[in-house]
């Protein structure tokens, strides 16, 4: 299939059926917007996203972009393209660039994320579904990643069903009355991806942090883990979605140019409740950095879109990542000045950005801290993951150390944080009986000797932190 054209569709909100909103047509490398006059004459009509004004006329996607971003977050990612392109070219190209987005659009399925959808007519709608099992989808998805046939059978079944981004294997299902995402493993992992996603999820929830409710399951002999949709109400309407991504008015290939301070500034202008969203997205990036979650580029945040203003979606893709190194960075600068290593020490430096005080900041990322530390076995017992994965994740992925190193002024300036650097934590809990494991301090406010000793600045995460670092093996072995 090679359209010049496509009908978008949407679901207005609390409307359970679709309506044509307009017709995006390819224009030498751009695809350009137009309303339909029907839709323009609606009083319920909204923009589709806040760069796609009602108007009448093409509207051209801003610079830098081919499509506009709601167009853009519409469409499959890189599992879903490389699903669709096999079905096209069967020569094993890769290149996902072989074929054009419009082709991406219309051939994956019609329950995508978010609330639109396109196709080839204004006034017919035909819905492209998949009413194949998990275990068979899962199986589809294992000898796809292989390499090898997929039965046609499961050919559309695996194509409608992978309408959503990512670069891992994942697909779309309904059970009930419940909308899933299912993201699963294949014999080619290397790490145990589900696993860490999993532990992940459920160490942000108890940090405080809104996340889509998710629980890991085991299919076809595949660790599965499922996402309830937060787009889906499971009333029959659906709700818009915007990636960060399209909020920054960036392109794919200049995600890494996205930033939590720019993103903090669209939600002082645009969101419903600034400031109360403001620090929920602090502490989601503590908990970024707590659990290796290094993967959070502007995909993997997104808000509502309701027509009138932008709310935060709930957390999701909240993955530890495998490190080689001790040290890491975030995929997104959280400071002022482009900090972006994954520290909590550099985090709370820029509480600026979240309007908090630093002294506020730190509260948030010593709660935090604390969560991970004494959750983290009941965390992985009630997740269901082996003691390989616990082992593998913790002090690697999973507070790793270097999230506790002090701040260091950019240009390596000398600073009051040298002390710190230096200090033996280990002398202040040489008193502890014999034997018994070291716990962490319930309280370490500003003044005791760790605060004076790390300087005024320093979070109480990294004061707690340090003063257990030989608690943790103790946590890990289980001894």
């Amino acid at each position: 299939m090679t359209s010049e054209a496509a009908y978008v569709w949407t679901w207005l909100p609390g409307a359970v059926d679709p309506v044509v909103a307009g017709r995006v047509d390819q224009v030498a490398e751009e695809l350009r917007f137009t309303y339909g006059r029907s839709y323009l004459g609606r009083s319920d009509a909204i923009p589709l996203e806040p760069e796609l004004p009602l108007r009448s006329g093409p509207q051209r996607p801003p610079i830098g972009l081919d499509a506009h971003g709601v167009i853009r977050d519409a469409a499959p990612d890189s599992w879903g393209m490389r699903v669709i392109l096999r079905r096209h070219l069967r020569d094993g190209t890769e290149d996902t660039a072989a074929l054009p987005l419009l082709t991406y659009l219309l051939e994956s399925g019609s329950n995508r994320i978010g609330a639109l959808d396109f196709q080839e007519a204004p006034d017919v709608y035909v819905a492209r579904e998949s009413h194949a099992t998990l275990d068979e989808l899962v199986q589809a998805g294992e000898r796809f990643a292989r390499g090898l046939p997929v039965p046609q059978v499961f050919d559309d079944a695996l194509a409608y069903s992978s309408g959503v981004g990512g670069a891992r294997p994942k697909v779309l299902v309904v059970d009930g009355d419940r909308q899933l995402i299912a993201k699963f493993s294949v014999s080619t992992d290397t790490f145990p991806w589900m696993q860490a996603e999993a532990v992940g999820m459920e160490l942000a929830r108890r940090c405080g942090v809104e996340t889509a409710p998710s629980m890991l399951e085991r299919v076809a002999d595949h660790d599965v883990l499922l996402v309830e949709r937060f787009d889906r109400p499971g009333d029959g309407t659906r709700r818009s979605v915007l990636s960060a991504l399209t909020l920054l008015g960036l392109h794919e290939i200049a995600a890494r140019h996205g930033s939590y301070v720019d993103l903090a500034e669209r939600i002082r202008l645009h969101f419903e409740n600034p400031k109360e969203t403001l620090h929920q997205l602090f502490r989601r990036l503590v908990v970024n950095v707590l659990v290796g979650n290094t993967d959070d580029h502007p995909r993997n945040h997104a808000a509502f879109w309701d027509g009138r203003v932008l709310t935060l979606t709930p957390a999701f893709d909240v993955c530890p990542q495998p490190r080689s190194t001790g040290e890491a960075a975030q995929a997104m600068a959280f400071g002022p000045h482009g900090e972006r290593r994954s520290r909590l020490a550099d985090c709370v430096r820029a509480a600026a950005v979240f309007q908090l005080s630093e002294r506020e900041a730190q509260a948030i990322a010593d709660e935090c801290t604390t969560a991970v530390y004494e959750q983290y076995e009941d965390v992985c017992a009630l997740v269901g993951v082996g003691d390989q994965t616990k082992e593998l994740l913790w002090r690697r992925a999973v507070a790793n150390e270097s999230v506790f190193y002090p701040f260091e002024p950019v240009g390596n300036r000398p600073s009051a944080t040298t002390e710190a650097q230096t200090f033996d934590f280990e002398d202040l809990v040489a008193g502890e009986t014999a034997g018994q494991p070291r716990q962490l301090p319930r309280t370490v406010g500003p003044g005791t000797v760790l605060q004076q000793a790390c300087g005024a600045w320093m979070p109480v995460a990294r004061a707690r932190c340090a003063l257990v670092r030989g608690h943790a093996g103790h946590h890990r072995s289980g001894r």
